[in-house]
């Protein structure tokens, strides 16, 4: 299944994207994809719904970030082997992990707001993995059954802010816009290898990033037990897996997002995002 959330900022409604490509309202069924509803008994009543009984969205408007009310959004740091090669870094001997702030998540179509003081504003298309149910020292062999779906996750960095203004990677990882995720939250069942997935992202119509999960360091059941082992995983709490080489802080020379630039990102399977940039006030 494709999940997502629609409407305006804050007001978003579930919804179901049908196999016509149609927005499928869900709101009767469960009140936002957030917390239980995404558990694996949720779900499966999700999935035996008759789809063509529930009503069409015939104007959705703007997409929202697909899952609500996330309580953690981890990230992986240098979790692909070509990208860490590409920035000059060593392979980690465990996974490298940060967090964004929850308040950098908005909708796959939103505008990214360039901070004040702004200097070196960079992208990186990532997978995302949604928790489905609590987690608390999972094996890597049940590690999929905590997984609600997958997403498309950007990972905007502010890398004057992350590695020049002291202390951890937080500062340029978590300004507001961030952390746009989606369109779409899908099911595992529509994803048989996370990691044999493309990833791939353009400024300007201009491929910067082209790449497979394929090189992932770490996968992503390892990283759901991994985690686990140091904090209780919830529902709704979103873990983005690292990005392929093609940032622009590996360009020679670099080269960093200006307003007005449009971005669009992708993973196989997942959809696809679109941004512009805008100056923030």
């Amino acid at each position: 299944m494709k999940l997502l959330r629609y409407g305006a900022d804050g007001q978003e409604r579930p919804g179901l994207l049908d196999t016509q490509g149609q927005v499928r309202d869900l709101s009767g069924v469960v009140p936002d994809l957030a917390g239980e509803a995404l558990s694996p008994e949720s779900l499966k009543k999700i999935a035996a719904l008759d789809v063509e009984s529930l009503p069409v969205v015939k104007e959705p408007g703007r997409i929202g970030p697909c899952v609500g009310r996330v309580g953690k959004f981890l990230c992986i740091g240098l979790n692909y082997a070509d990208h860490a090669e590409e920035t000059g870094a060593k392979i980690p001997d465990e996974p490298v992990v940060f967090m964004k702030a929850t308040s950098a998540i908005c909708g796959p179509n939103d505008n990214v707001i360039r901070p004040r003081n702004s200097e070196k504003l960079d992208w990186e298309v990532e997978l995302g993995i949604v928790i489905g149910q609590r987690a608390s020292y999972v094996s890597e062999a049940e590690a999929g059954e905590y997984i609600a779906g997958y997403c498309v996750v950007h990972d905007v960095s502010e890398r004057s802010f992350q590695l020049e203004r002291c202390g951890q990677w937080d500062k340029g990882k978590g300004c507001d816009t961030f952390g746009p995720i989606g369109p779409w939250l899908v099911t595992p069942d529509e994803v048989p290898d996370p990691l044999n997935l493309s990833l791939w992202l353009k400024v300007n119509g201009k491929t910067f990033q082209n790449g497979s999960s394929k090189q992932m360091v770490y996968g992503p059941h390892f990283l759901v037990h991994y985690l686990s082992q140091f904090m209780s995983l919830q529902p709704g709490d979103i873990i983005t897996t690292g990005t392929p080489p093609g940032v622009g802080m590996g360009q020679k020379p670099p080269v960093y997002l200006q307003p007005g630039d449009e971005v669009e990102l992708g993973v196989e399977g997942l959809g696809v995002q679109k941004q512009k940039v805008v100056q923030a006030d």
